[in-house]
């Protein structure tokens, strides 16, 4: 298949949204609950596992899960929206990222480091009940080698296991410094280092604010380079194949076969000008082109579609938690 970089008409420059679809309804927030007393925190990831179930993020009903006993990755009934069950209690300090692999294993990046400094700044691995499989990263302890890392934003894993990590987060008040550099790891299924590209700019293969990874359906991988209002497109290798603007600000991936979904938390007037808009962009991938767009001025930094056809993100600022967008 030809893969297409798409060059943009006019109206695509200005961030229009004119004539495109909306298969979703009207968002429906704070849908979920989350464990203990229901309340959700401020969240970045929500994915889906490969027999359909739904896993999110809940830093523990605030906005880090340092000193709390709260497990704060939940498992979801997307019929009711409550907790099946919850795991990874006394884990995370800032918990991101998340990704579930082919086996239904849960990876998440913790950004953030403990106040004692014993904890964060990993990637970890859990199986479905919450064992610890493995640990990327030196705990508490910051660092641009191959076995430290700066931020951790998301990871992805590819179909042989190969790892993939975006590192140097945007700063954070308390939580992420500013001038971190930022690159995308990549480690083998055991965890060895391989390689890693990048560096904080707005070229090719530069970053800023590295936030979420996909694969496509032929091994591509996606970057959500938030900062600079893009998607950066590379082969496994780091070799860079395609700068794609139409999708907005992206914070958050979901792909399905050649179906793309990119959720945009950030565009405003002064973050990404042009008339630019927050919401879910979906569309092509073999034709580089949004073919429909779901508005949402509180939507969020995870988005992904489960076995229902609903649409469900994951948000990070007030309102906090889960929403919900239903199908047409």
């Amino acid at each position: 298949m030809a893969f297409v970089a798409f060059a943009g008409s006019a109206a695509w420059a200005q961030g229009s949204n004119a004539g495109l679809k909306e298969p979703y309804g009207p968002p429906q927030h704070q849908w979920a609950k989350s464990s203990g007393d229901g309340t959700w925190g401020s969240t970045a990831g929500i994915e889906r596992g490969p027999h359909g179930e739904i896993w999110a993020i809940d830093r523990c009903g605030a906005n880090n899960c340092d000193g709390s006993d709260k497990a704060p990755i939940i498992e979801l009934d997307t019929k009711t929206g409550k907790p099946i069950k919850a795991i990874g209690a006394g884990l995370f300090v800032f918990p991101h990222g998340l990704h579930v692999d082919a086996q239904g294993n849960v990876w998440v990046t913790d950004g953030g480091v403990s106040r004692d400094g014993s904890k964060g700044l990993q990637v970890i691995k859990l199986s479905p009940a919450g064992k610890v499989l493995m640990r990327l990263g030196t705990a508490g302890r910051r660092g641009d080698d191959e076995t430290h890392f700066q931020s951790p934003s998301d990871v992805i894993t590819a179909p042989n296991g190969d790892i993939f990590v975006t590192d140097g987060h945007a700063p954070i008040p308390n939580t992420v410094p500013a001038g971190l550099d930022m690159r995308v790891m990549k480690f083998s299924p055991s965890g060895k280092f391989i390689k890693q590209w990048g560096k904080a700019g707005s070229g090719p293969g530069e970053f800023n604010n590295p936030h979420a990874l996909a694969l496509d359906a032929h091994g591509r991988l996606f970057v959500a380079d938030r900062a600079n209002a893009r998607i950066q497109i590379f082969d496994q290798d780091g070799k860079f194949i395609a700068e794609w603007k139409q999708f907005g600000r992206p914070s958050g991936f979901y792909v399905s076969g050649d179906r793309l979904y990119a959720i945009d938390a950030d565009s405003t007037e002064a973050t990404h000008p042009g008339g630019w808009k927050k919401g879910v962009w979906i569309g092509s991938i073999s034709k580089a082109m949004p073919d429909a767009f779901v508005p949402d001025d509180a939507a969020g930094e995870g988005v992904v579609v489960a076995a229902d056809g609903n649409m469900y993100g994951a948000v990070n600022v007030a309102p906090h938690g889960i929403t919900r967008y239903p199908r047409h």
